[in-house]
């Protein structure tokens, strides 16, 4: 049995909010395990995937205007902090729950506090 490789998603000023609104660190995490990826915001958003449907990982490109879970239409951002986020390109697209309602993943952005180590992890699997 693989053991399992955790990341934390990476919150800001507004972590304590979060919390209290049931999103925060202690209800979230990125885990691997096997050859699944787990993520998890809360009540907010859950999603696991094969990982060998990860076709590529980088540094996000956008502009995050706000924290918590938003998207549409196959593309999600699940950040506690508008820095250090790191986009997956999920390629068959996943299953993911966004409140509670399923939705097709696409592409996948979130925050981490250690976002190079996540991105080094993963491009050796990816490619």
């Amino acid at each position: 049995m693989a053991i399992a490789k955790r990341y934390t998603i990476s919150y800001g000023a507004l972590g304590p909010l979060l919390t209290l609104l049931g999103l925060g660190r202690r209800f979230s995490t990125i885990e691997r395990s096997g050859d699944q990826l787990h993520v998890k915001m809360g009540w907010g958003f859950r999603a696991k995937f094969p990982i060998s449907s990860i076709r590529s990982v980088m540094p996000y490109t956008g502009v995050a205007m706000g924290i918590g879970v938003h998207g549409f239409g196959g593309n999600y951002l699940v950040n506690g902090k508008a820095t250090g986020i790191v986009t997956l390109e999920i390629e068959p697209s996943a299953k993911a729950l966004l409140i509670g309602i399923p939705v097709k993943l696409r592409k996948l952005s979130v925050s981490l506090d250690e976002p190079e180590q996540f991105i080094a992890d993963f491009r050796t699997q990816v490619g």
